[in-house]
């Protein structure tokens, strides 16, 4: 099992798409966001109530109206997308099992029962390490690093896609349906 979920992984994506001016939008619906990339719509909508909630995204206003980022990219980390979507949970959850051990009996040494743990301090320093990675990292260099790394015409294709989704028209539709 993930300890960052799958939510997050298409939260990111779709706020991608809002980061980039060159590849993206400046606000789309989750509608839109979600067929961009083929996944459930009511999803998509579950994630971006939790990034408005968090102020990650704001919604945007009338009847073609959607999400945009609330703050520039290069202020949003990937760990604030983390928390806005899965919550702040810890990565290690100690049982204390060491004063369980079956030579103790009944009658716990006092030395198995000074905090921390000394596995769980390994793990809440890992814990830490994996924040302060995820905090380092911003949807500005994120975006960065996705263009740098896709041709200039796919960036053209979705910005092309999205705004004739904007404007009311389906791509594809165009060509089989009167106007």
């Amino acid at each position: 099992m993930s300890h960052i979920s799958t939510g997050v992984e298409y939260g990111l994506h779709c706020l991608l798409f809002l980061a980039n001016p060159a590849g993206g939008a400046k606000e789309a619906s989750a509608k839109d966001l979600a067929d961009l990339q083929g996944i459930p719509a009511e999803y998509v909508a579950k994630l971006f109530t939790k990034l408005n909630k968090a102020g990650l995204v704001r919604a945007t206003e009338g009847v073609r109206g959607g999400f945009a980022l609330a703050k520039p990219p290069g202020e949003i980390s990937v760990l604030d997308v983390v928390e806005a979507i899965d919550g702040r949970k810890a990565l290690f959850d100690c049982r204390e099992i060491r004063q369980r051990c079956a030579v103790f009996e009944d009658e716990q040494p006092d030395w198995s029962q000074v905090p921390p743990c000394t596995i769980h301090m390994v793990m809440m320093s890992a814990e830490q390490r994996m924040r302060e990675e995820l905090a380092g990292h911003t949807l500005a260099d994120l975006s960065s690093r996705v263009t740098s790394k896709t041709p200039p015409a796919y960036h053209a294709a979705v910005v092309q896609w999205l705004g004739k989704r904007a404007a009311g028209k389906r791509p594809g539709r165009a060509e089989r349906e009167p106007g």
